[in-house]
């Protein structure tokens, strides 16, 4: 497996948790108000930092086992890779904000279209390493 593969693997794994933690608190808080909670910044940035963190950990701990291949820059078949991975998690950034924008227009809600956006956001991101996971696997 090549460290931009196992980078991949990790920053997957960390943004799943990171959006778990994020929505299970803007669940909670809805439930407690009765109504869909308004963006509170005490979780984007609790996100954000939860995020930061664990990338910085597990980026070095992969860094320090992969050696001179941390180091090297991409080669043709990983930049294609890459490419391709954040031109399809566009799509999924794009479906998540239409959905968005429609559920706005018949709810009026907000407070939701927020939480809708930063979700299509961070599944955007989660999609673009489980493509580059698909592809590094294929062999593209």
């Amino acid at each position: 497996m090549s460290f931009r593969e196992k980078t991949a693997w990790a920053m997957g794994a960390i943004l799943i948790a990171a959006g778990i933690w994020y929505f299970q608190r803007v669940i909670g808080l809805s439930e407690a108000l009765g109504e869909t909670a308004a963006p509170n910044m005490r979780f984007v940035i609790g996100y954000i930092i939860l995020v930061i963190l664990a990338s910085i950990l597990v980026n070095v701990i992969i860094a320090s086992s992969a050696g001179k291949e941390a180091e090297a820059p991409a080669d043709e078949r990983e930049r294609a890779i890459l490419d391709k991975a954040g031109h399809w998690s566009g799509y999924v950034l794009a479906v998540g904000a239409v959905a968005g924008l429609w559920h706005f227009s018949w709810l009026h809600d907000g407070n939701l279209l927020f939480h809708i956006i930063f979700g299509a956001l961070m599944a955007s991101q989660i999609a673009e390493y489980a493509f580059q996971i698909f592809l590094f696997r294929r062999g593209v």
